[in-house]
């Protein structure tokens, strides 16, 4: 990465004795559509605040464009805020609500009106700029908001969970309208979550918070298949974890044994040494089920239907091992296995990914 539009240097916040955010360091670039996921908790708002200005770190830098900015106000870091609540004025229009950055910066009246014209059309709010808020929908409102952030043209975003209060169908255009103004507007987007669908579809990449401190941070491809933590793992997407000892490994793959003498080949995996306790992470869209009896393909193990649930899609069933179990997102055109069936659970080698433990 060139010079980072932010950067944040070995920052830590406590409050008290309780430290919320631990020596972290992170890079964001120029454009890039950043998320920061995690549990309540885990420090990833409170890393925002501190880059908006409404926090001050403990310890560590802030800079943005190579200047350190942490000693700054909020008004003079030039950066839109859009918080989960909205925060609109109740008792100004929505054209006002837009227009009360640029007058809070002495914009001229008439540069005022065109700004303001230009959020609502980029939104597509135009028609409603005399309505109150309380006349608009939640999804509405978050436009309002989104217009309002945008309106003095500032080249760094940062979102507080702002979908967190819209229903799935509203949730799920709103992050396709925040994606498509990211792109067309190459906007600097900070964006916190803790929704991993909402990540996964938004973002360039992935910062996962855990206590603190990031996790892993990569695109959400990486996030997703190449997890380099259980934490990770777990918290992205559903994942069946499997326990096991390194037997063998090269550069091409890695040889687990798991239970009754089992084993399992998982590809990657080189720098783990012989002897390690591992996981093995593979994701239930990633098994598939056959009968038993019907070949040896790779990784196949043995087990027997539990349930299965049908979900429209597709169909979540649950395979009930005696070390372990298994949960398999499966097409729903499927063989239906009633619950008691033997059945073949396999998963090819580069479907799965081995985690130290």
């Amino acid at each position: 990465m060139a010079t980072p539009r932010i950067r944040f240097d070995r920052i830590s916040k406590s409050f008290g004795t309780f430290q919320v955010v631990k020596d972290l360091s992170l890079d964001i670039g120029k454009g890039e559509f950043v998320s920061l996921l995690g549990p309540s908790g885990s420090g990833k708002t409170t890393l925002l605040m501190m880059l908006a200005g409404f926090e001050n770190p403990t310890s560590g830098g802030i800079f943005l464009d190579d200047h350190r900015i942490d000693h700054l106000p909020p008004h003079r870091r030039e950066m839109g805020v859009v918080f989960q609540n909205y925060a609109l004025f109740p008792h100004m229009s929505i054209a006002d609500n837009i227009a009360f950055p640029l007058k809070m910066r002495g914009v001229g009246r008439s540069e005022i009106e065109d700004r303001v014209m230009r959020a609502l059309d980029m939104v597509q709010l135009s028609a409603m700029s005399g309505r109150k808020p309380a006349q608009l929908s939640g999804g509405q409102q978050q436009r309002v908001a989104l217009a309002r952030a945008l309106v003095f043209e500032p080249t760094v975003v940062l979102m507080d969970e702002p979908l967190g209060a819209l229903d799935k169908h509203l949730r799920e255009q709103m992050q396709l309208d925040i994606r498509d103004l990211h792109k067309r507007l190459e906007l600097t987007v900070v964006f916190v979550t803790h929704d991993q669908s909402e990540a996964l579809t938004m973002s360039d990449r992935i910062a996962v918070f855990n206590h603190g401190k990031i996790e892993q941070i990569g695109s959400p491809r990486e996030i997703y298949d190449r997890p380099r933590t259980r934490v990770v793992a777990e918290f992205i997407g559903e994942t069946n974890l499997i326990e096991g000892t390194v037997k063998a490994t090269d550069p091409t793959g890695t040889a687990v044994e798991i239970v009754d003498g089992r084993h399992v080949v998982v590809s990657g995996g080189g720098s783990l040494s012989v002897g390690s306790r591992v996981h093995i992470s593979v994701r239930p869209e990633r098994i598939s089920l056959a009968a038993r009896g019907q070949g040896s393909p790779a990784n196949a193990l043995p087990t027997k239907i539990l349930d299965s649930v049908y979900q429209g899609d597709h169909l979540r069933v649950q395979l009930d091992e005696d070390a372990f179990r298994f949960v398999v997102r499966t097409d729903r055109r499927s063989a239906e296995w009633p619950p008691g069936s033997d059945v073949m659970a396999h998963f090819s080698p580069d479907d799965c990914w081995v985690i130290a433990a």
